[in-house]
């Protein structure tokens, strides 16, 4: 079910699942060094989001960012913020014309970055509402510690080491086929370093300020990158300032890979209804 559409002279490729007469379209942003396959995993059908959403009426478009799927070999010159959410917005419309109430954004660790600046967009303020997971103000200890001297080291690799193996931490609430293999993998556009550096300390508070719809906020309650906890998702929920409704929670039994974990069904659960929640909201208007 891979589509491919054509923006300007940049193809954009996206995981389509359709229902018929949709209630609404949901949109999903992978994180990084992956692609809308981790969404629709082809060894885990029960954790799939589109599948489970599309038997529930809703149209998911599983998009692989800008950088990533088929617009991997454009990466290099579509790096600017904007074109980015341009081409994501431009995709959108021509995979999904039939919107029902509206369009959810539904986002996952660095792909937060994206749906966000998507959501502070002019075009934002349509949106249905917006999820963002497996992301942060601040670092957890463990992961702090070694992104601080991978940092400190002008001969680092682009990508922390270690980090990969952190992600999938507690192994025990993966099941073996979720972890690893070159099905779901990519490589990370050169444009996320950036991204990353200034996500945690300015972007992830300016961008939350100006979002004008619904948000939900999810961390695993054994999220190991960044700092949970009650004080850690007030801090969060404060960012959104004009945001007419916030929810922050914590998956029970999950770690940094939500869509991937043995909670995965439930935590996909509890989005869904939230997008409903948010549908009945646009019906009220």
């Amino acid at each position: 079910m891979t589509e491919v559409v054509t923006v300007g002279d940049v193809p954009m490729s996206a995981l389509v699942f359709e229902a018929p007469d949709p209630r609404a379209v949901i949109v999903a942003l992978h994180g990084g060094a992956t692609t809308s396959t981790y969404f629709d995993h082809p060894d885990l059908p029960r954790s799939s989001l589109p599948r489970t959403g599309a038997a529930l009426g809703f149209t998911v478009i599983a998009l692989d960012r800008p950088g990533y799927g088929a617009s991997a070999p454009h990466a290099d010159r579509i790096t600017a913020p904007a074109q980015r959410v341009d081409l994501a917005y431009a995709a959108i419309e021509k995979l999904a014309p039939a919107q029902g109430a509206g369009v959810f954004l539904l986002a996952h660790s660095i792909g937060c970055e994206l749906a966000l600046r998507m959501a502070a967009d002019e075009r934002g303020k349509a949106l249905l509402g917006l999820e963002l997971a497996g992301t942060g103000r601040r670092h957890h200890p463990t992961a702090l510690t070694f992104m601080n001297g991978w940092r400190r080291d002008p001969l680092a690799p682009k990508r922390p080491p270690g980090l990969s193996k952190l992600l999938w931490q507690p192994a025990s609430l993966y099941p073996a086929a979720a972890v690893g293999g070159a099905r779901m993998s990519s490589r990370s556009p050169h444009y996320e370093a950036t991204v990353v550096d200034g996500w945690a300390p300015r972007d992830f508070a300016d961008l939350a300020a100006q979002v004008r719809v619904p948000v939900q906020f999810t961390l695993g309650d054994h999220e190991p990158v960044w700092e949970s906890g009650p004080a850690a998702l007030n801090d969060i929920a404060g960012m959104f300032t004009v945001s007419p409704r916030v929810t922050v929670t914590e998956q029970l039994d999950a770690g940094h890979n939500l869509s991937l974990g043995r909670t995965a069904m439930a935590y996909h659960l509890k989005v869904l209804s939230f997008v409903e929640e948010c549908v009945l909201a646009r019906e009220k208007e």
